[in-house]
């Protein structure tokens, strides 16, 4: 795992261009801390900062191939190196290291582009053909690695995180009010954007290919659901269970490929616990694992955590996170995120990561992409309910369904019938829209939107965010079943640019950690996406398929408990009589209306109505994370104000390379 960094100008560099890949790369030093290294020649300049975790002696980046005709920059993991560069070997290949980055290199002299589909893994790549001048950047099938990349000037830069471009020398950032009206719909900002102006994403699946003939954008993978029953997977739920069972196995065996020690997350739930069990069927000797709980019983799982340690038999570390550490965390998680977020949850996972790392691990297994590929959210039930009721819209009894929905939210329990239909009957006419399991999530999030001033919604001058959504759907949408609808718009829209990036990479990889997937392995993604619904969604009862090949692995409290979604502390974490002191500075009068992004008055009527409140509702709770993380990103990232956008210290690069021709 590594950082990566750099820019191109065909035209010729005219800059100190190791000086500025330095500055770059010292802002992402916390995704490699082990050593660094620059290539530059009068056309390019790359960088990486390493995380060292296979072949801890070699893999030094940049690294060349073909009589330094061609030079790689890669962060990731290829977790089917061993087999690819038996594969390359015998198509006469050499190699100098047992790192997958040289596998990586030599895979792409093989077959281009197409290399992409032959790799199993995480990863995010720039490769430069000094003879041809073409540099190639490209991305994991799902976005599990981040590469953001501008324009300035004629200079195309590159980097694993937006800080890291903010160091080239001319270029400022300006949040971008079209993205945040997408933050606040999406929760993210939809792919290629980012919160910022100019600045973008090589999206999931994609590559970018810049040359003299121009930039040119290329999808390389989607994730595809059947268009008919033929497509779909034919054998029995017996034999169903045993290839999801076959294939996840293997994908867990690859992901405990390292050089160094990996560990695992515990969440409670099935799908941190699923993958444990499938690590002691590959490693029996004792394994360590880690979680996180809370003070407040509403957001703690740890004694499911424990429960299941014990019945795995696994070395367990349980750390707490209190309300207070939310509050004091949140500026630096909001540094790394570098994006708005409308929940309070990567905070705990950014301060596990560093208990982790303190530990010395480098490397956990999570959960994370069960509940997207096997149907575990509670927003998958409530499309199937609410299409149910739209059948008979005037039925008294359908809606009562609607109980067995968030049993965790205090706000919905004891709420009577009609407030209930009242808040779940939005457009419940539209169920032929395959936006239609979403479409109340975005409502509600989109409330967000009057809190904006005036100026901000004359900016974006009536802007609909659903209209671009509609531009990203995959152009077979339309003929999928309800829940293959649901699932890629969950995983298009929040899983990637959301869950593994601000609760994911970024606060991992803020502490030097690497997060590893095995739900999210490509033939995983494809194979749960093949079968029928009911497989995934047994009824009401989800993930039925996991539940059922785990039974006699797990406990079976964690195998019937219902789903919990993860979530932390907000509104107790930043009003209280103990309150961080940058909280009153960033929500000042003065302070919202010298960022013009939302209106004063909102915001202080906001404040007093928490501040009033015993129960404090989920909307309320996202409003003030919405808030109060804008107004620190325009703090640290406009303003480059704070402790965290102070100028950064320049790396001794362990590789340094010039070439003048």
């Amino acid at each position: 795992m590594c950082g990566i960094a750099g820019f191109l100008n065909l035209k010729g560099i005219r800059s100190n261009m190791s000086t500025v890949c330095n500055r770059m790369l010292s802002r992402i030093q916390h995704r490699g801390p082990d050593e660094s290294g620059i290539y530059s020649d009068p056309y390019v300049a790359l960088g990486s900062v390493r995380l060292s975790i296979v072949d801890l002696a070699g893999g030094q980046q940049p690294m060349s191939a073909a009589n330094e005709r061609y030079w790689i920059v890669y962060n990731g993991e290829i977790f089917n190196y061993p087999e690819l560069k038996t594969h390359l070997k015998q198509l006469g290949h050499s190699f100098r290291t047992e790192c997958d980055t040289e596998v990586l290199l030599h895979a792409w002299l093989q077959y281009g582009p197409d290399c992409l589909k032959r790799l199993n893994g995480q990863f995010a790549f720039a490769i430069w053909d000094r003879q041809n001048q073409e540099l190639f950047l490209a991305r994991d099938r799902v976005g599990i690695r981040p590469l953001f990349y501008t324009w300035h000037k004629e200079n195309l830069i590159f980097a694993s995180e937006i800080k890291s471009l903010l160091e080239f020398p001319g270029f400022t950032a300006v949040l971008d009010p079209k993205a945040l009206a997408q933050i606040y719909t999406f929760w993210a900002a939809l792919s290629p954007k980012s919160a910022f102006k100019g600045i973008n994403e090589v999206p999931p699946g994609h590559y970018l290919h810049i040359s003299s003939k121009g930039t040119k954008l290329h999808q390389w993978w989607q994730l595809n659901y059947p268009l008919d029953e033929s497509d779909r997977f034919q054998g029995s739920f017996e034999e169903a269970c045993d290839e999801l069972r076959s294939i996840l196995s293997d994908a867990v065996r690859l992901r405990l490929r390292a050089d160094v020690p990996v560990a695992a997350y515990l969440s409670g739930g099935l799908d941190s616990s699923a993958t444990t069990a499938l690590i002691r069927d590959v490693a029996p000797d004792a394994f360590q694992t880690f979680s996180i709980g809370f003070e407040d019983d509403e957001f703690d799982e740890s004694d499911y955590q424990k429960e299941t340690s014990e019945y795995l038999n696994t070395r367990h570390q349980f750390f707490t996170c209190k309300k207070s550490d939310i509050g004091e965390l949140f500026p630096r998680v909001i540094w790394h995120t570098e994006t708005p977020i409308l929940r309070t949850a990567p905070v705990p996972m950014c301060c596990l990561s560093e208990k982790v790392r303190g530990e010395n691990i480098k490397v956990v297994i999570t959960g994370e992409g069960a509940d997207e590929m096997l149907a575990g959210y509670d927003i998958f039930k409530e499309a199937i309910i609410r299409d149910f009721w739209s059948r008979e819209p005037k039925s008294k009894y359908r809606p009562l369904l609607l109980n067995k929905l968030y049993p965790y939210l205090q706000q919905f329990k004891g709420r009577n019938q009609a407030m209930l239909k009242l808040f779940y009957g939005y457009k419940l006419e539209e169920t032929a829209s395959p936006l239609y399991s979403h479409f109340l999530r975005w409502k509600n999030t989109s409330n967000l939107l009057n809190y904006c001033s005036d100026d901000f919604r004359d900016t974006i001058n009536g802007f609909d965010a659903l209209k671009d959504v509609n531009q990203l759907l995959h152009t077979d949408i339309n003929k999928w079943d309800r829940l293959s609808q649901s699932q890629w718009l969950e995983i298009s829209t929040f899983m990637s640019p959301y869950l593994l990036s601000s609760q994911g990479d970024r606060v991992a990889m803020a502490n030097s950690v690497e997060g590893r997937y095995p739900f999210l392995d490509y033939r995983l993604m494809e194979f749960t996406a093949s079968l029928p619904p009911d497989y995934k969604m047994h009824g009401l009862n989800e993930k039925y398929i996991l539940k059922m090949m785990m039974k006699g692995k797990l406990p079976k409290s964690v195998l019937q408990r219902p789903k919990q979604a993860y979530r932390a502390p907000v509104s107790k974490s930043f009003l209280s009589d103990h309150s961080p002191a940058y909280v009153n500075d960033m929500l000042s009068q003065e302070n919202i209306k010298n960022t013009g992004i939302f209106n004063p008055a909102q915001v202080a009527r906001l404040l007093e109505k928490i501040n009033q409140s015993q129960l404090v509702s989920e909307i309320d709770n996202m409003a003030l994370a919405a808030i109060l993380s804008t107004q620190l990103l325009h703090h640290q990232f406009v303003l480059k104000k704070g402790n965290f956008s102070k100028e950064p210290e320049l790396l001794k690069c362990k590789t340094l390379i010039n070439h003048t021709s």
